[in-house]
């Protein structure tokens, strides 16, 4: 009897050891995608013309003669912003993963510079399943976050990672840990 109570708890130990270690591993893929589309967003952002603006608002005249328009960027518009989540996942595949020894946690980084320079790649695994991995975890992401990430684009500009992958979306809570230059 004590020999089957032994071995219960042991399958109950792995069990929970692989499901712990799953779950985890699923966050690391969820909280490196959002980090990575931000990433991604931010250096999209960038790469506009601070210059272009767009007019938004209503075209209507109003009664009194005047019309509700304003002059916003083009790189942080409703509109630009909208275009960048549609291709913003295929750049999943430009990245590979890096496990930290320390922690065991994986991390996310991009495997191809956007310059052309060379990068250190020897801890990091380039695999196309984490790839796909990461791509599914983004589009769920933008699926179920486009007006936050929206709005948070349109307006923020200081710490968008922190206060979208961890603080609003919950997708990194082990992430204020994790350097900002870092995925």
């Amino acid at each position: 009897m004590e020999h089957k109570v032994y071995i219960l708890f042991l399958c109950g130990f792995f069990c929970f050891n692989v499901f712990a270690h799953g779950a985890r591993q699923g966050q690391d893929i969820k909280c490196g995608a959002c980090r990575a589309l931000v990433d991604e967003m931010e250096w999209a952002i960038s790469q506009v013309d601070p210059k272009k603006m767009i007019q938004t608002g209503s075209f209507r005249i109003n009664p009194d003669g005047s019309q509700s328009i304003k002059e916003v960027p083009l790189a942080r518009s409703e509109g630009h912003l909208l275009e960048l989540m549609e291709e913003v996942c295929d750049r999943m595949k430009d990245y590979g993963e890096r496990v930290d020894t320390t922690t065991n946690r994986k991390t996310y980084v991009r495997h191809t510079s956007r310059d052309g320079t060379s990068m250190d790649l020897s801890d990091v695994t380039l695999d196309t399943r984490v790839s796909a991995s990461l791509k599914f975890a983004c589009e769920t992401i933008v699926e179920q976050n486009e007006d936050e990430i929206i709005e948070f684009f349109a307006h923020e500009t200081d710490n968008v990672k922190d206060k979208l992958c961890s603080k609003r979306t919950d997708l990194c809570d082990h992430a204020l840990k994790i350097p900002h230059d870092e995925l």
